[in-house]
């Protein structure tokens, strides 16, 4: 079985334990150990025993330099989306059939107005969507979908915001892309349209590669896993491998995990419990669990609407483990709460010095 490092025992400071902790993708946070995961067992491992242990392991000092390097800021235009602290990507479904919001806005100047209103909220970046991903959702026609975002993109990029494109379709990528879009937000991790790759090749722009299970079939497909935290892990390591043999560049690449699509509440659970290992694969990593169907299964059944606190304490969770974008419908309580953090953050290292 293939190694794995988790970071875990994570500290408030850096201060006064030098040699004892490690940077957590060149963020905001630090830890002190590494759960290793090797062989079906799992152990834990210091900081300050790590050369010690692994010296001469050519893949934990590979995951390890992964783990901690800083994650260089994409510059789209004239925004730069920084990566050494946590920001929100804000959700925009044109969509009438989206499993929380569907229907509410077909209107393009609608949507464009919700759209700049997410921006004052507190959204880094907005994510419009043309297709709805939720299971058992039929699949868009290319040219409906690109009738759906294209006038609120447009509109949208007009007013300077940062906008990624959420679909998995070659000819709707280019049309956002056209229309002022800046990066590529694939399910299907360029799976599902064979152009899908050289698309993003060709544009150069950044692309968001999720994981799922049987990505040609869709994304709730597969037949169960093994280890579901280290199998995603293993899978995103290869596709993002392959993605970059073919010409993307490394910086560009973030990773999603891919809550809620092709796993069941347990294998959510692990992923969400073990985020942290994500960080292995050198990227920005986005989390997209807002409003999903296990915070209803874990709170009896709330519908969609209201799933803010469970949306919220699994950004929480998401931020204390590194997580660089929280993907969200709420976006002015995710905002506010990130805020809170960090002001506990920056608290904990002026009291250290």
């Amino acid at each position: 079985m293939t190694l794995h490092l988790r970071p875990v025992q994570f500290v408030d400071t850096p201060v006064g334990r030098d040699g004892e902790v490690a940077r957590l993708a060149g963020g905001m946070t630090w830890f002190s150990a590494y759960e290793v995961i090797e062989d079906g067992k799992r152990r834990t491992v210091p900081i300050a025993a790590f050369d010690t242990e692994f010296g001469g392991n050519e893949r934990a000092t590979r995951l390890h330099g992964a783990i901690t390097a800083p994650r260089p800021a994409l510059t789209l235009g004239d925004r730069v989306l920084r990566f050494d602290q946590p920001s929100v990507a804000a959700i925009l479904n044109v969509t009438p059939d989206s499993f929380s919001d569907g229907g509410k806005l077909t209107d393009p100047a609608a949507a464009a107005e919700a759209g700049f209103d997410l921006t004052v909220k507190g959204a880094t970046m907005i994510d419009v969507g043309g297709e709805s991903t939720r299971p058992g959702a039929p699949l868009v026609w290319e040219g409906d979908e690109v009738k759906r975002v294209v006038p609120v993109i447009e509109r949208l990029a007009k007013s300077g915001a940062l906008i990624s494109v959420d679909t998995r379709k070659a000819v709707v990528m280019e049309a956002a892309l056209a229309a002022g879009a800046a990066i590529v937000n694939d399910v299907s991790a360029l799976l599902w349209d064979d152009r899908a790759l050289d698309v993003v090749m060709g544009s150069g722009c950044p692309v968001i590669l999720m994981h799922s299970p049987d990505p040609k079939k869709g994304p709730h497909g597969g037949e169960g896993y093994r280890d579901v935290l280290t199998d995603v892990f293993d899978w995103l390591e290869a596709r993002v491998a392959a993605v970059t043999a073919a010409g993307v560049d490394p910086t560009k690449i973030i990773v999603d995990p891919g809550i809620g699509f092709g796993k069941s509440l347990q294998d959510n659970l692990a992923l969400l419990n073990g985020l942290a290992l994500f960080h292995g694969l050198g990227c920005p990593i986005m989390l997209g669990a807002s409003r999903k169907r296990m915070i209803g299964a874990l709170s009896n059944e709330a519908p969609a609407e209201q799933r803010l606190g469970g949306s919220i304490a699994l950004a929480l969770k998401g931020i204390e483990t590194g997580m660089q974008l929280l993907r969200v419908h709420d976006v002015a309580e995710t905002a506010q709460a990130l805020r809170v953090w960090r002001g506990l953050k920056d608290a904990a290292l002026v009291a250290s010095r």
